[in-house]
């Protein structure tokens, strides 16, 4: 049977892997919507291979362009935020929420609230509103399958299990570029070093979280709204190789694992496939080739973002979405040479003890929260800069 798809982010690294394998299985999937932020060029050709019923972008600058290189195909052109929320209510089968951001949380929660299969790869959207999106899944019956490479790892090694019969989930963490730097020689990174990591192709933004291990602190606060064992049961564990990409053990000790190749399109098919699987050209696992696979502990001294995510969960309320806020813009200072690699966890920290309000209840007291966040994380700056 097809499965009808909407990708929202079709043009970012996450989308366009969706799309390499509906490439390959073009007879068993429908394309009904792709989504931009503003590349009108790039969509459009998306949308007229897969034979889109509708292609969106977010910036309304860009629809006149997008309508242009769309005239005569019967593909709709639309633009805007209220058009990406109607997209998502389209009836699509199975929906990919990959907008970076907090912008992918009104098109992701209404594709959970017309109560679809939707594919999670927008870590921001958990990690800041996950309370609300995990009612709304309650509440409307969607299916929320992970796509992050180590959510989708607890996700396989869950099926056939009990969530009440889990001792321990264990996330595991590369470690990023600077798993073996002291503080002196973190202390002096450059945008590019961080930015260079050694297993994974990511973004710019991913790739300073992973450095920084915000990434893995992000990861904590989303395995623990998708698997409600505890926040005390959600350990994290350095990989440096990331062949398992989690474990999952169990009140017998049995600890069963997920491996594979650092390849999204792996735990994304996954997902796009689920309950069943398809074959993707991925690289197969060599075990034999890799030799040898070892552990440690994560560092907090070095690394306190793992820190401050697991006291935002713990405190809960407004703190994860002002943790995520805050670090969007120190990420940003730092990849524009404004503050050093260390300031990014310092700037996080200062913003969180500041700013103290109350849990949002819906989603327009969150945007309201993580604007709030982004000033009092710019004031921090302020302060921290003039410090140097």
């Amino acid at each position: 049977m097809t499965r009808s798809v909407s990708i929202f982010g079709a043009t970012g690294s996450v989308g366009l892997s969706t799309l390499d394998l509906i490439r390959q299985h073009r007879s068993q999937y429908r394309v009904v919507a792709l989504t931009a932020n503003g590349n009108a060029a790039a969509i459009a050709q998306l949308a007229r291979e897969f034979d889109a019923e509708l292609a969106v972008v977010a910036d309304e600058a860009a629809y006149a362009d997008l309508k242009d290189a769309l005239a005569g195909t019967g593909i709709e052109a639309a633009a805007g935020a209220e058009a990406l929320v109607e997209a998502a209510r389209r009836n699509a089968d199975w929906t990919m929420a990959s907008i970076v951001g907090c912008a992918g949380l009104p098109s992701t929660m209404a594709a959970i609230e017309a109560g679809k299969t939707v594919a999670l790869a927008n870590k921001e959207a958990l990690v800041s509103a996950g309370a609300l999106m995990m009612a709304a899944v309650r509440r409307s019956g969607a299916a929320l399958l992970p796509v992050d490479s180590e959510h989708n790892a607890i996700f396989q090694c869950l099926a056939g299990g009990k969530i009440d019969q889990v001792r321990k989930i264990t996330l595991t963490a590369s470690g990023g570029p600077f798993r073996s730097f002291s503080l002196a020689e973190m202390q002096g990174v450059t945008p590019a070093q961080a930015v260079a990591h050694p297993n994974w192709d990511m973004g710019a933004k991913i790739s300073i979280d992973s450095a920084t291990m915000m990434n893995k602190g992000l990861e904590l606060i989303e395995a623990y709204h998708l698997f409600p064992v505890g926040l005390d049961k959600i350990d994290i564990l350095v990989h440096p190789q990331s062949v398992i990409h989690s474990m999952v053990e169990y009140v017998d000790y049995s600890t069963l694992a997920q491996l594979g190749s650092p390849d999204m399109r792996i735990p994304i098919a996954s997902a796009l496939a689920w309950p069943e699987r398809i074959a993707t050209t991925c690289k197969p696992l060599d075990l034999a080739a890799i030799g040898q696979l070892t552990f440690e502990q994560p560092d907090i001294t070095r690394f306190p973002a793992l820190r401050l995510a697991r006291a935002a969960i713990a405190e809960g309320g407004a703190k994860p979405a002002i943790l995520n806020a805050a670090n969007e813009i120190a990420v940003a200072e730092f990849l524009n040479g404004q503050i050093k690699f260390l300031d990014i966890a310092a700037l996080v920290e200062a913003t969180l003890t500041a700013y103290v309000p109350v849990a949002p209840a819906n989603l327009e007291e969150l945007f309201s929260v993580d604007a709030d966040a982004r000033q009092y994380a710019r004031a921090e700056l302020e302060k921290l800069t003039s410090g140097h």
